[in-house]
């Protein structure tokens, strides 16, 4: 059974950190790339961090990055995101996610998704 167990998430203030993780199991980690994406209330699904394990290149949105750092373990089979400097608008469920062809953060139907964490950045 495949899944994904996230964790790390909570209350910070704006101009903080945090960091969430992501344990998979249930497939080949080393094959897949892995993403987080987040959802805030009214709004649609965005991409926040994707990583290719192959060779480990990442690929951000222009509204975290420089902010943001996705990281993954493989021999952990976990996937990290740190989140710097953190604003009110970062406030989202977060969600982890693995696809063969997310490394460039472009999801399709076959992959799988973690029930999120809620992240609350406070002004």
């Amino acid at each position: 059974e495949v899944q994904l167990v996230e964790s790390g998430g909570g209350l910070v203030q704006s101009g903080g950190s945090l960091s969430v993780s992501c344990v998979a199991s249930g497939f080949r980690f080393d094959d897949y790339a892995l993403g987080w994406f987040r959802q805030a209330p009214g709004k649609e699904r965005e991409a926040v961090a994707c990583i290719n394990n192959s060779d480990g290149s990442t690929s951000y949105p222009h509204s975290v990055k420089g902010r943001f750092t996705i990281s993954s373990d493989n021999a952990k089979n976990t996937v990290y995101l740190q989140m710097n400097s953190l604003r009110p608008e970062d406030s989202a469920v977060y969600y982890c996610a693995a696809g063969l062809g997310l490394a460039h953060c472009y999801t399709s139907p076959g992959d799988y998704w973690g029930k999120g964490t809620l992240v609350t950045v406070s002004s």
